[in-house]
């Protein structure tokens, strides 16, 4: 059977589709589906006759399982064609949010070094912001880590088990997972091996499940700068990661370098979506919305809406926001990095979007 001359072209391979693709009921969703066809081919989608109109077709289908596929079968005469493709069901999907911290390594630093000062994380600053985010919006924040300071001499391996019972004691809204093994060099994961991916996250890992508790690793996180080899992806997916939040944006020269090994075609299909997941290697790319310390405190609000605009990006929103721009010894210090970090959760609190974390469920909807 020829496999090229009957090409569905909505939904993509790889979509995950909710109440916004389709009318949903109990049972499922129904969505159109619609392809191209030689001119006078007669068309079948899951079995349902499809409506043909020069060289295009249309056809609703019922789907009903989370991993759904859709076939289409086409014939001309004696000529038969096929095309299929699967998708992700995300049924009695609401809105909802995360909140994300990347670069994190210097609260640790603080901790670890001089434990006898800290009864409590909390007695921290940087921990004390973020459980009051908890506690008066309901938030859910996932940080993730790197194993080493730049900025003096720390690995995990010196933070201490003292706190491990107050960080279990937050597992249900508080996250540590990979990032990186440090900040620097630039895009250390650019052409990463699959055995260099695995070292470091299981050096990151090993050390968060001792200090902190198993129950605070997730099986979605951020590589650093969001880039690597679809191979040192894979290492992530076989150490049990289901998703990665990428960043499908195109920069000044047009170029999208923060969407892993995603091909281009995908990432701005991808830029367009709340998330896409790569039936190849098990990965849910999530994308994000805003990076919160990127906009100027005005502009953030602005932003959000514009991302909550299309129903098709304003379902799941990611927020996102790096440890660095809260420390005032840096350079990268923003003073109102905190109201920019409230700012954000007053607009998704105030619009009803429910804080969830992407591990929990599917894709943060136990429903």
């Amino acid at each position: 059977m020829e496999t090229h001359c009957i090409t569905i072209t909505s939904p993509w391979d790889g979509d995950v589709l909710n109440r916004h693709d389709g009318i949903e009921s109990d049972t499922g969703l129904t969505v159109c589906a619609r392809g191209t066809c030689p001119s006078g081919a007669s068309v079948h989608v899951n079995g349902v006759p499809a409506s043909v109109e020069g060289e295009a077709f249309t056809c609703r289908i019922g789907l009903t399982e989370r991993e759904s596929a859709i076939c289409a079968v086409g014939r001309l005469g004696d000529r038969a064609m096929k095309d299929e493709i699967r998708v992700m069901l995300d049924l009695r999907s609401r809105p909802r949010y995360r909140f994300s911290v990347d670069d994190n390594i210097e609260f640790l630093r603080d901790l670890g070094t001089n434990p006898s000062a800290y009864t409590s994380i909390f007695d921290h600053f940087y921990m004390a912001f973020w459980r009051r985010m908890h506690d008066e919006f309901g938030a859910k924040i996932h940080i993730n880590i790197y194993f080493q300071s730049i900025h003096g001499p720390f690995t995990l391996r010196q933070m201490p088990d003292k706190w491990k019972g107050e960080w279990q004691s937050c597992a249900e809204w508080l996250r540590l997972t990979f990032h990186a093994h440090q900040d620097t060099p630039a895009r250390p994961y650019k052409d990463a091996s699959r055995s260099q991916m695995a070292a470091d996250y299981e050096l990151v890992t090993n050390e968060i499940r001792r200090f902190a508790g198993a129950e605070l690793v997730s099986d979605f996180t951020t590589v650093h700068w969001a880039e690597a080899p679809k191979d040192a992806c894979r290492a992530l997916s076989e150490r049990g990661v289901k998703g990665l939040i990428a960043l499908f944006g195109r920069n000044r020269d047009n170029e999208c370098n923060t969407g892993y090994y995603l091909d281009e075609r995908v990432k701005d299909h991808a830029n367009c979506r709340d998330c896409w997941h790569d039936f190849e290697t098990g990965l849910t790319f999530v994308t994000c919305d805003a990076v919160v310390n990127g906009l100027a405190l005005e502009a953030i609000e602005p932003h959000i809406e514009r991302q909550a605009a299309s129903p098709h990006t304003g379902e799941m929103m990611e927020l996102l926001i790096h440890e660095q721009y809260f420390r005032k010894e840096l350079q990268y210090h923003q003073p109102d990095v905190q109201d920019k970090v409230i700012r954000a959760l007053e607009w998704v609190t105030k619009r009803g979007y429910e804080p969830v974390h992407w591990d929990e469920g599917f894709l943060g909807n136990r429903g």
